[in-house]
């Protein structure tokens, strides 16, 4: 079920937005919209679409950066080296026990 009361998309076209609270805008029925709000939607998503994949871009650069990711995660990293590094030593241990 669609939700109308108070939903006018970014430039007044009367878009609704789906009931189910995920923010996107419902497709009206077709003939129910004029060319002219058919325009304005298009111009309107063209504009949300080139921010999502502007953000998307930055996201993208930040988490590709490694230089950036192993700063931030330093301490984890260590964590993880150590842990592997006594889980190689113990089988290593171990290995030489057996022989």
């Amino acid at each position: 079920m669609e939700s109308t009361a108070g939903t006018q998309g970014a430039h007044g076209a009367g878009v609704s937005t789906s009931a189910a609270g995920n923010g996107r805008a419902a497709v009206p029925p077709p003939g129910t919209r004029s060319a002219e709000q058919i325009r304005r939607d298009i111009v309107a998503q063209r504009g949300e679409l080139s921010r999502s994949v502007d953000a998307l871009r930055h996201r993208w650069v930040e988490v590709t950066d490694v230089k950036s990711q192993l700063r931030k995660h330093k301490s984890t990293l260590l964590a993880g080296a150590a842990v592997a590094g006594l889980a190689i030593g113990a089988a290593a241990i171990r290995r030489r026990r057996r022989r």
